[in-house]
């Protein structure tokens, strides 16, 4: 007779079956392409979180999905400035990089975080190679600025991706390997030839142009909120899936930490990726439920004849 610990272990057991073969049908889906995955905001600080993201992309690796990393170090990089004692300024959302500050920016995100989470997911196996914008020319930029009020605010050294070579990136997943892509990247004049600087470039927009370049099933943004609300604040009117058309409707009048994350969902899709989603990254394995699970978590964006 089986005492009620082992009929408890067993439903638990059999919970985990269900959870596999619902996944079942999405890894047959997705095995074989190409995700792009923008990590982020809260996965990237709590110890727990980014133990649980690294998980997550070896277990994509082993379903036979080739997952690209795009990461971008805010936190990071802000705490690594106040030690220098240089000033963080922000204008309309976008860090002003001084000559000083870029030097900072590189150093963090080439040096620091990427190397951290290239060690992270080789704690599981041999698989990450980390590298920057920079390496055999991945990405392009040209410089940026913003508008407040009407006015042009100049930005400094900060940078739009304009051109992506991803033939590194191919040759790495060819090779079995997991690309860790840090968001430097150099800086070219309008006749696309390098002018010898590099750009601190926005990590949402870069992986957008990745995913575009690779020519990804998904592009999934981590973020620090549950998706995209129809009337923020209110939680109720969380939006789990809305098309180009709905959304470019929408982004004027979105909250200005969505727009860069929403807008890259835009052009991902609008580039020919097939789905794009922003999702919670403060909870665990969140990025595995949106893709593999019917159900799906946060906010999805579809390409219009998907509805």
């Amino acid at each position: 007779m089986s005492t009620p610990a082992a009929a408890g272990e067993r439903l638990q057991a059999q919970d985990k079956a269900a959870t596999l073969i619902e996944a079942l049908p999405w890894i047959q889906r997705f095995a074989g392409t190409t995700m792009v995955i923008k990590y982020g905001g809260n996965a990237m600080v709590n110890e727990e979180l980014r133990r649980a993201f690294a998980e997550d992309i070896v277990f994509l690796h082993h379903a036979g999905v080739h997952p690209v990393v795009v990461h971008g170090g805010g936190p990071q990089i802000n705490a690594f400035l106040e030690r220098l004692g240089i000033e963080s300024e922000f204008r309309g959302g976008l860090r002003v990089t001084t000559p000083e500050a870029m030097d900072a920016v590189r150093m963090v995100l080439t040096g620091q975080v990427g190397r951290e989470l290239v060690g992270l997911i080789n704690s599981h196996g041999p698989y990450a190679v980390g590298l920057s914008g920079e390496d055999a020319a991945l990405l392009q930029a040209t410089r940026t600025g913003v508008v407040i009020d009407g006015e042009e605010v100049d930005l400094g050294l900060v940078g739009e991706v304009v051109g992506v070579n991803p033939g590194s990136i191919l040759d790495l997943l060819a090779a079995g390997r997991i690309p860790v892509i840090s968001t430097v990247a150099p800086e070219v004049n309008t006749d696309g030839e390098p002018t010898g600087q590099v750009l601190n470039v926005n990590a949402d927009t870069a992986a957008s142009a990745l995913a575009v370049a690779l020519r990804a099933s998904r592009l999934v943004v981590l973020t620090d909120v549950e998706g995209l609300y129809e009337q923020w604040p209110d939680k109720s009117s969380l939006i789990s899936s809305l098309t180009t058309g709905e959304l470019r409707a929408m982004l004027p009048s979105l909250e200005s930490g969505m727009i860069p994350k929403m807008q890259a969902c835009l052009a991902a899709v609008d580039g020919g990726v097939e789905r794009a989603a922003v999702v919670d990254g403060r909870m665990a394995h969140s990025m595995l439920l949106e893709i593999f699970t019917e159900a799906g978590i946060g906010t999805q964006v579809v390409p219009e004849e998907a509805k």
